[in-house]
């Protein structure tokens, strides 16, 4: 038999804040926020500490430049090949 009202809902601090806890409602919202903003600031500094860049891009190295000047007509191939020379042995 039941004795008393709280014992009729269903124990004590059962449905206590009818569901407007933190936040009335949406704390789940904020919370969810939250850890996305944190995980997004983590990759971001790990990517900026890291340096990297794009997928399958790299840094132009100086060959690469001579190369290209060569291609254009901007050097001989005496001067490139003296360049590329002095490139490679370092």
């Amino acid at each position: 038999m039941v004795t008393n009202r709280r014992e009729q809902e269903g124990g004590y601090m059962m449905h206590w804040d009818y569901g407007w806890g933190l936040g009335f409602g949406f704390g789940w919202i904020f919370l969810l926020f939250f850890w996305l903003l944190l995980i997004l600031g983590v990759v971001y500094l790990i990517k900026l500490i890291g340096g990297s860049t794009r997928r399958g891009e790299r840094e132009e190295t100086a060959l690469d430049i001579l190369k290209k000047r060569y291609a254009k007509g901007e050097v001989s191939r005496e001067e490139f090949e003296k360049i590329k020379e002095d490139l490679t042995n370092k």
